[in-house]
């Protein structure tokens, strides 16, 4: 799986929600800012900017541009990266701050069925489908992109 068909799996009204949930002042934290910025062909990035263009960045990710699905994860999830924490405690993968050693065993350190317990644990408390895109994310990290698309019952995808 790659992250281009996880965005396209979710569908379009998901991956709107989640460049709205994009932190223009966390991509400056993690100085990613200017990566994204030109990575979506921009000259300003902000939530107004952000907001205009997603018909084209959803065009270019249902063309399956897997730079732009990479550079939009990134920008996703440290944007959210309280979520991620919350995700990584929960599941007792170790890590520091978010963000986990890429020679940790993570097919050792996930339950049968974790995705979906995942979800249900932290639906009432964060979007669907943010929840949705990080379970499929960290799927995709622990299996080399060998894993299926999760979609919980009710997914985000319309």
């Amino acid at each position: 799986m790659l992250l281009a068909e996880i965005f396209q799996g979710l569908g379009e009204n998901a991956f709107r929600e989640l460049l709205a949930q994009i932190s223009i002042g966390k991509l400056k934290t993690y100085r990613i800012y200017e990566a994204v910025k030109v990575r979506m062909h921009l000259t300003k990035l902000n939530a107004e900017t952000l907001r205009k263009v997603e018909p084209r960045l959803w065009d270019r990710i249902s063309q399956g541009e897997e730079a732009l699905a990479a550079e939009l994860s990134q920008a996703i999830l440290v944007s959210k990266l309280d979520v991620v924490i919350e995700v990584l405690n929960y599941l007792g993968i170790p890590h520091n701050e978010g963000f986990f050693e890429k020679d940790t065993d993570l097919p050792a350190l996930l339950p049968e069925g974790w995705q979906a317990k995942v979800y249900e644990e932290f639906k009432g408390q964060h979007s669907p489908a943010l929840l949705a895109f990080y379970v499929n994310h960290l799927a995709k990290e622990a299996t080399d992109g060998a894993a299926a698309l999760f979609l919980p019952k009710e997914a985000p995808a319309a």
